[in-house]
Parts: C-alpha cells; structure tokens; sequence
C-alpha cells in the first residue's frame, strides 16, 4: 500500500473540516438517558455531579481544568462536584480558530473562552426556568449558587433535581454571560483535576494503551520523506525471538512483533542500506549556504515603508539558528486498528479532527468509521499535530491484519523530520546622530511551515507569515524598513515548534535592537521604551514590570549582568530579563529570570506561572544545546547524550508576574519562550562585550583568553 504523508495531510485536513458529526447530547434526548446534557460540553446526573467534555488534547498545558473552568464559571457550579472527560472526535469540538479539532498555537482558552462559557450559561438558564416552573416564580427572582438554584426566601434545590425538568426547556440562543469581574472561579489559582490521576498512575498516556492480540511495531525510517530502501535483511529480523513480520512502506521498512524489544532488535538486524540520491550530500554547511542563499535572494516583501536605499546603514550583523527537534518525553507512538470498514487508533495527538480525515482516506473508509481515541501527550510542542505516526501505524495495521502499536524510538523521532527551521538573517540598520533609528533591513533565509504543513498554501505575495512573524511586526517606531523573506529548502521535513516563528525570529530582532541600543550608547530598556510605537502600551508595560521586579538599573551580585527582551505571540505579551554570569571557561550561568505577563483575562494563573516556566526551561535547552546537524545526508544526533536538555541544576530561578487585564484572553503555552534567548545573549554581551548572533551558543566564542 503506497502512501504520502503530504497528499493525505492535504486531503484529509480540508476532508476533516467539512465532516460533522452529530452533537452529543442534546437536550430532547438527554432526558431519557437520566441525563441533562444540553449541547457538547457537559452533563449533570441526578447525583448533583457534573462531567466537562474536552475536545482539546492534554499535554501538560492544562486544558483538562481550563475547559472545565470557563463551564462551570457560567453554570456556577461547585467545582468539587466538576469531573472531566475526554471528548471523542467530532465536529461539536472544532477548534473555532482552526475549523477543525485540534490543540495548538496557544489556543484552547482563547479560542473556547466565549462559546464554552456560553454552553455552561446556556446550561444555568435551562436550569433556572426549570426551577421556576416547578415553584410558580418568576425566573429572574432566581439565582444560581454552587450548584442549586435559589429562591428569593432561601429555598433551594440543586441542579441534579432539576435535569428531567431542564431538559424539557428550550436551548438558549443568546445566554447572558457574566461580567469578568463577577468571576468566582476564573482567574483563581486552582488545583488541576488531572494531577491525581498522573501521581497515582491511573493517567493513560498514548505509551499505556493496549488490546488483546496486538503486535509491536518499529521502523527503520528513511532519513528523508521520498526515500527508498536500497535493500533489507529481512530474514535476519525474522529470525530474532517474537517477530513476526517485516513489512514496507512508503515511510520505512517496520518489524511487527510480540514485544518492543523483539521488535526493535529485528528492525536493527534490517541493516537497511537506502538510496539517498542528491540527498547524500546534504550536510549542515550546505544548509547554512543555502539560508544564505535564501536570505540574499528576498523578494517576498512581508513589510515595507519608507525607503532603505541610499540611506546609509552603519550596523550589519548576520543571525542563524538550527533546525530543533521537539524531543518530547514521551516517544511517539499510536495503537491502529483496522476492521474491515473500520478504523480505531489509541494516540496522544494534537489533531483529532484532522486524522478522522486523514486516516479515512489511508484505510479505504468513510471517516465517520474512523475513531480517535485521544490519550494524554507526554510533551506535544507541535510534533503530536503531524499525521506520521498515526498514518504509518493504520498502514502496518491494514496491512498485517492485527492491531498494531507503532513505537518510535528516541533515535527514530530525532531522524524523522518535523524540525522547527533553521533559519538565517540579515540585518541592517542606521542610526541618526542622536541615537534614533532610521533605518531597519531584514533579509530572511527560511524553509517555508507553511509549504511543509500540507494544508495551508504561501499567499501570492510569496511570504510565509510563519517564517516572519514576530520580525516583520516587531513594536518600534523606525521611519524607514524592510523586512523580507526568501525561502531556502535544504530538504528535511520542517513543522510547528513550540511558539514556531517566534522562536527564532525574537531571538533576531531583540538581540539586533540591543546592538542599535549599543551602538547608540544608551541602557537597553531605556532604548525601547523609546523607541516603542506609542500604540504599543502593552509592549511597554510587560517590560517595565519586568524590569522593575529584577531590579533594573541597580546593581546585581558581583558578576551577574541583565538582559531584556520582550516579544507579542499569540495573543499576549511577555517581557524576560536574565541574569547571566560567564565562567572563566566561556560556559554561562543563568541565575533567574523574571517574566512579566500580559495575557489579558485569566482561566488559572497558576497554569499560566508553569507554562512560563516551561517555556523558559525549553528555550533554555535550545539556548544552551539544541541543534539537529547534517552528515552524508543523515541526522547526527540520536538522543539526549548528544540532543541535551537542561538539567535540575541548570534551571534558573523563575520570578512570573502576571498583569491584570481586561482584554480578551492572549494565549500563553508558547509567548513565554521566543524572550528567553534574546534576553539571555543581551545578559552575556553586557557579561563580557561579545554578541551571541547563532544558536546554540558557543562557549569557546565567550572564553577568556
């Protein structure tokens, strides 16, 4: 059976999109089952207990509590009475950002902050008019508290008592939803509901799932989308205790057998020897001279005004960064069943609704046959979006005849493609005699996500909006600038990455803004808040609160120097300050960071203090140590020996302060990375003088002689 990733990813997601099924749980039928469920998102039981269902997947952002918060906010409900389920797939949970369910881009409570409340307001209305027919009140004489409703003299019953009657009241079109500052449970810290499950181990992770009669499966993959085995042993892997197939595919050769271990040892004696065609020469020079490439040739014009010819620019700097995987804890892995016109697969993915469509299309059936069963992501940070792993192990399942669990190795995930783009830039820039500047050119060498992505398309203006964003709308206020993009394809296969565009893009342009504020003479923070668009004010309240909880402008500990930076992504504004130390030997140490957060109106603060501190430790290890490498056309790195991430002892200090807003929520699982690493080089050139302009940084650069 012959498949491509691409053509699938491509037809499958506008497939998904279109697909509906029917809305779980209405009211007419509710009732019958003993239940009220008045739309999608939840259930209430004679037992007073209310069950929130999530259609977004949990990976570690907290969306298991968020979800049932926004609900039980509007329904007001007790939240020691709230429970929560995982949703199946279905277009009742389309993403209404996307079109289509998935979890990514920092978008689940924003997203789901008006049409989730209004299903939990929906819900307390229904609630409220059953309470009124059954006493002969008024409805507006009635509240709703913890669960019950009220009457004005006292009298209350709760919401279980009221499912029959509820669910014989029409569904609110329009529910009056609360006034922010009227929130009991939004914006509180709160305890999540799935933390007991993960300590007690009861939690089912996409690695727990089983079923009788399974087999193991793990692939020799090919180094690059298109390639082809050469030649396998396949009678060598038979021959290892438990293997019971060798079967290949478009992706790789894959080894089917009783147990992982079996499996592996018979895809290790595969000795698969591949044709790597132009492929065989690619190495990381040759991907760093074609960013180059990419970069001298820009045309596609992201943003422009003002002139930069003949304007005389004085500061030239060049910044490049790597590929990176997303090295997630978990290894991937998916459990495909393939009966007859039926498909079932067991998987920690990112896009339920998209592989409803995709996977339909692999295994010959409608995708109203194909159910998702989604189980907890040990780390997602986009690599749990991409389709491979879920397409590879319904292809093995189809074709063996049994349920299959395809494992990847930790070896096996690093190889398989799906980086965040390295990435090139040029700069240039001009400053008049007093400090200001007049001039910024930005010349970008990128592969294109979004050409990747197999479901959007690069506009006609020819600029991938990913490859771009967080340069081409950076905050200051500069008379003349361009910022373009060309795109460079070295050939690995690229993706979504943890704030994707950001990532690299914020490392460029506030480490090359704290070049211009050298160049200028000025303190960094000073030179901002400057030189900000004056419509930025919430640029500039992130980065004085951030400097003024570190202490800008005082002395640190002897050693220890500041750097700032701050960055606009998705939706919310977060503004760093480090301080580093540089050891005699060249290595720095990151003592703390202090993050000021703007993400307008809160679900759980506490979610949003451990997403910043996550963020920060994952761009750390990027900082520090992440880069995918080229040799002879095949990834160098393998696991965390030689792709580390920062240890205990190397985590900063994390001071999180977080603004009050009212503005719509901002989301908040990715803003808290692209600051780190521009915050951290600017620490290190006020350390020592040197500027850091590629990643991962080079110890020996910052050496003492």
């Amino acid at each position: 059976m012959k498949t491509d990733r691409r053509e699938f990813l491509q037809s499958g997601a506008a497939l998904s999109i279109g697909f509906a099924l029917p809305l779980p749980g209405r009211a007419a039928t509710a009732a019958a089952s003993n239940t009220f469920a008045p739309n999608a998102w939840l259930r209430i039981t004679p037992d007073n207990k209310i069950t929130v269902i999530c259609g977004s997947a949990e990976m570690g952002q907290g969306v298991l509590t968020a979800i049932p918060m926004l609900v039980a906010e509007e329904l007001e409900a007790d939240w020691k009475l709230v429970s929560v389920e995982q949703a199946p797939a279905s277009a009742a949970y389309n993403n209404p950002m996307f079109g289509m369910q998935a979890t990514g881009g920092s978008t689940t409570v924003r997203a789901h902050w008006t049409p989730v409340r209004q299903a939990g307001a929906a819900a307390r209305e229904m609630l409220v008019a059953a309470a009124a027919k059954k006493w002969g009140l008024p409805a507006d004489k009635l509240r709703c508290e913890r669960s019950h409703v009220i009457a004005p003299g006292g009298q209350k019953i709760s919401y279980g008592a009221l499912i029959g009657l509820a669910a014989e009241q029409p569904v609110p079109e329009k529910p009056l939803l609360k006034s922010s500052a009227d929130f009991k449970i939004l914006g509180k810290p709160t305890r999540r509901l799935d933390t007991p499950a993960k300590t007690n181990g009861s939690a089912k992770f996409g690695i727990d799932a089983r079923v009788d009669g399974m087999l193991i499966a793990v692939m020799a993959r090919a180094p690059h989308a298109g390639i082809k085995a050469k030649s396998f042993n396949e009678a060598a892997a038979k021959a290892v205790k438990g293997v019971r197939q060798v079967i290949a595919i478009d992706a790789g050769v894959a080894v089917l057998a009783d147990g992982y271990w079996a499996a592996k040892k018979g895809r290790d004696a595969l000795a698969v020897v591949w044709d790597m065609g132009d492929k065989a020469t690619l190495s990381t020079a040759k991907v760093s001279a074609m960013l180059a490439e990419g970069a001298s040739k820009a045309s596609a014009v992201a943003l422009e005004k003002g002139s930069v010819k003949d304007t005389g620019a004085t500061l030239k700097s060049e910044y490049e960064v790597p590929y990176l995987a997303h090295a997630c804890m978990e290894p991937l892995n998916c459990l495909a069943w393939v009966k007859g016109d039926e498909v079932e697969i067991w998987a920690g993915t990112q896009s339920q609704g998209p592989a409803q469509g995709i996977l339909s299309q692999v295994a010959s059936v409608t995708p109203a046959k194909v159910k998702v069963n989604t189980l907890l992501l040990g780390g997602g940070f986009g690599r749990r979006f991409a389709p491979d792993f879920t397409i590879d192990a319904v292809v093995l399942s189809k074709i063996s005849g049994r349920p299959v669990k395809l494992i990847y190795a930790r070896e096996d995930d690093m190889a398989a493609g799906f980086y965040r783009p390295a990435s090139l830039v040029r700069f240039e820039a001009a400053l008049d005699a007093g400090g200001t500047p007049t001039l910024l050119r930005a010349d970008v060498g990128s592969p294109s996500i979004m050409a990747a992505s197999g479901f959007m398309q690069i506009p006609p203006n020819g600029v991938d909006s990913m490859a771009v964003e967080g340069l081409s709308d950076h905050p200051y206020l500069i008379a003349n600038q361009r910022i373009a993009y060309g795109r460079a394809e070295p050939g690995p296969q690229v993706w979504f990455w943890r704030s994707v565009g950001h990532s690299q893009n914020c490392f460029f342009i506030e480490s090359f803004i704290d070049e211009m504020a050298a160049a200028a003479k000025m303190d960094p923070l000073a030179f901002r808040l400057k030189h900000l668009d004056p419509k930025h004010t919430r640029h500039r309240g992130v980065l004085e609160l951030a400097a003024a909880k570190a202490g800008w402008g005082k002395p640190a500990a002897p050693g220890v120097h500041r750097g700032i930076a701050v960055a606009e992504a998705f939706g919310s504004y977060v503004a760093e300050v480090a301080e580093v130390s540089v050891a005699a030997d060249g290595t720095p140490k990151l003592h703390r960071v202090v993050a000021a957060v703007d993400c307008g109106l809160t679900a759980n603060p506490q979610t949003i203090e451990r997403q910043i501190e996550s963020a920060i430790c994952y761009a750390l290890s990027a900082a520090l140590y992440g880069k995918i490498t080229f040799a002879d056309g095949k990834v160098e790195q393998g696991n965390f020996h030689d792709y580390p991430v920062v240890r205990m002892n190397e985590m900063p200090k994390i001071e999180v302060h977080i603004m009050a807003s009212k503005a719509d929520p901002g989301g908040i699982g990715e803003p808290g990375t692209p600051p780190l690493a521009p915050a951290l080089a600017n620490a290190i050139f006020a350390a020592t003088g040197k500027r850091i302009r590629k990643l991962p940084i080079d110890t020996g650069l910052l050496k003492k002689a």
